[in-house]
């Protein structure tokens, strides 16, 4: 049993955990269309926090004089995370406060945001999520497809011969997959995506909480045909059937990477897609179910995966 000056410091440990000298990283969800979705607590700490740093300066503005926010805007996105990620984090190890927004829904879900997220946890800034909306959840829960499991892809490659690459990685999944997808891309998609695993169950859904808003049930080829009759319009979130296990070929899939190192696995990614580093190593993590850091130190560390 714990004696009562170690239960003391274990009770302070827990209370002081993520207290720190230094400011605080906010994450901070907004509306994805109906500005009606914004939270009380998200408008609060805009308007508390000493930095917004947004993905597009002119699109989060219209948002902050909505809602009457004075925010010190700064710009972080994806062509200049590294040197704006690094004057933010200059400032929040000064003590200030920065509230990260991305144009529309959650930051750092398919969005930069994640890389300051973790360089912010690296050095021991607190990081703070504010919930908002989210497109692949919202669409999810409205598609009719099982909800009990799913994975979120994102964006395929542009690459032709990458995206099919990546779809060939998911043909096996059994939970149901959301990606987005921009409009003028959407119809090759589906064709991708039809090749590649046959005539599932999909869901289109678009313009999610505007004004014409749209979900198109039924199947691949009969999203494909919705879209090739009315014309691509709004960006996209594609849900997709998982695999249902009865495809009847009585062969079992081993996974491409099963053979190799976790080194070999992430240099894979880096050679085939062209992906950086970080990006190899977070995909890599994603196949091998493990914490993106248990795998960087099997590879860089030389510890146990």
């Amino acid at each position: 049993m714990l004696d009562n000056a170690e239960e003391a410091r274990i009770q302070r440990s827990f209370r002081d955990e993520g207290r720190t000298p230094y400011g605080t990283l906010y994450i901070v969800g907004t509306p994805i269309g109906n500005l009606d979705d914004m939270t009380y607590r998200a408008v609060h700490i805009l308007k508390e926090a000493t930095w917004i740093a947004a993905e597009d300066t002119r699109q989060s503005r219209k948002l902050l004089t909505h809602f009457d926010i004075p925010g010190k805007l700064v710009s972080y996105h994806e062509h200049n995370k590294e040197k704006s990620g690094e004057a933010l984090l200059d400032k929040l190890l000064a003590g200030e406060t920065v509230a990260l927004v991305s144009d529309a829904g959650m930051p750092a879900i398919s969005d930069p945001g994640a890389d300051l997220v973790a360089e912010a946890i690296e050095r021991g800034v607190s990081v703070v999520p504010i919930p908002g909306p989210n497109a692949a959840l919202t669409a999810l829960v409205a598609s009719g497809l099982p909800t009990e499991a799913f994975t979120f892809v994102g964006f395929l490659p542009r690459d032709k011969r990458k995206a099919s690459a990546t779809l060939a990685r998911w043909k096996r999944q059994p939970a149901t997959l959301i990606f987005y997808e921009a409009p003028h891309r959407v119809e090759a998609t589906l064709k991708l995506m039809l090749e590649a695993w046959g005539d599932r169950r999909c869901v289109l859904a678009r313009e999610l909480t505007k004004r014409y808003e749209e979900f198109a049930r039924g199947t691949l080829s009969s999203c494909l045909k919705h879209v090739e009759a009315n014309g691509p319009m709004g960006e996209y979130c594609v849900l997709v059937e998982g695999d249902s296990g009865l495809a009847g070929d009585g062969e079992e899939e081993t996974a491409w990477w099963a053979e190799l190192s976790p080194a070999e696995h992430v240099e894979a990614y880096e050679r085939k897609e062209g992906l950086p580093h970080k990006e190899a190593l977070k995909k890599a993590a994603t196949d091998r179910n493990v914490p993106k850091r248990d795998l960087y130190n099997a590879i860089h560390q030389g510890k146990p995966e």
